[in-house]
């Protein structure tokens, strides 16, 4: 799959919204890169893929940020580092820098951080998923096999994978894997293609975007499937097992109803709020450059949108989970043109 770039005229506007934010709020803008997918991490920076690269971007203070603030302008650009092994050269700066990792395969828009805080698994070209560290440095490959993993899941304890294999014609298969014994469990999710799979806070339900209920093809609905867990004990237990358990309840359960196409359900760490991205019905899959709605729900009510921000974005939105660690603001991305 080749890497994104702007179009003529094009730029990257990273935004953030919240349930006090009537408008979002821009805090940073750039022409000079695709970026994509933000992560939030406890330190107050967000990390987001662009031309196969890992970025970190530090957000302006909060003070800076309140409702009715202008719009923050692009930090003076300086060189980016040295040896950068792939891509045009990007500029960056105090706010902008790319973290080096080794032996690091282009990534594309899926990567999902450890609840340690210090670690972050990474979607890649080779088709696997890697591990590093958020300040850089070696990685690992933590799967194996062919086809592609597209993570989108960590398990509240940091022991489970929660990803998509894709076979050669696209179909993708929920696929949960144990970290410290590498072995997978498919978990049955109807038919039709599934995506974006994500954890609840509290380790029950996997959300995804499915189309199991639906014969449109690429009508993508919101669901939720009862989460794994360890043999021997409950789903989304902390402690070391035998092996994987099949989920507790069979099929995926529709949690929000609606003629839109709605894809990657993110709720917010306290298990409050929930953010997604919606296309107009008639949508195939989550393709780029549409215009599309990004809407919050206070849980468990996911048909009455408290925000609804509609923008110029679509691939690259919100792909991964971007709620800021006080489950008060979440970070996503437009992609105007002109």
């Amino acid at each position: 799959m080749p890497m994104r770039t702007l179009r003529p005229g094009q730029r990257t506007v990273v935004m953030i919204g919240g349930p006090e934010l009537a408008e979002p709020e821009i805090v940073f803008e750039t022409d000079e890169i695709l970026l994509e997918a933000p992560n939030w991490t406890a330190g107050g920076r967000l990390l987001l893929n662009g031309e196969g690269r890992l970025f970190s971007l530090d957000l302006p203070p909060v003070a800076d940020c309140g409702e009715g603030a202008a719009p923050t302008a692009p930090a003076p650009a300086a060189e980016a580092a040295a040896g950068s092994p792939r891509g045009a050269e990007v500029r960056t700066g105090p706010r902008l820098r790319e973290i080096p990792f080794d032996g690091l395969p282009p990534i594309n828009n899926d990567h999902v951080l450890h609840p340690d805080g210090a670690h972050i698994y990474m979607s890649a070209a080779d088709g696997q998923i890697h591990r590093g560290r958020l300040d850089g440095g070696p990685v690992e490959a933590v799967t194996t096999g062919e086809g592609g993993h597209f993570l989108h899941g960590i398990s509240p304890d940091g022991a489970l994978l929660a990803y998509v294999d894709v076979d050669t014609h696209w179909q993708g298969r929920l696929v949960v894997q144990d970290l410290a014994t590498g072995e997978r469990a498919h978990v049955p999710t109807g038919t039709g293609h599934v995506d974006g799979p994500e954890w609840t806070p509290d380790g029950r339900w996997l959300l995804c975007s499915s189309e199991a209920f639906t014969s449109a093809p690429g009508h993508a609905q919101i669901t939720r499937v009862p989460a794994p867990g360890r043999i021997g004990d409950g789903a989304g237990a902390r402690h070391a097992g035998a092996g994987m358990r099949e989920p507790a309840a069979d099929g995926p359960e529709h949690v929000l109803i609606s003629g839109t196409v709605d894809w990657f359900p993110h709720p917010s760490p306290d298990g409050r709020w929930a953010s997604y991205l919606t296309y107009p019905p008639g949508t195939l899959g989550h393709p780029e450059d549409r215009e599309v709605v990004v809407k919050l729900v206070e849980l468990p009510d996911w048909s009455r949108p408290v925000r609804a921000y509609a923008i110029p974005g679509g691939q690259g939105t919100i792909n991964v989970n971007s709620w800021a660690p006080a489950s008060d603001r979440f970070a996503f991305v437009s992609y105007p043109i002109g």
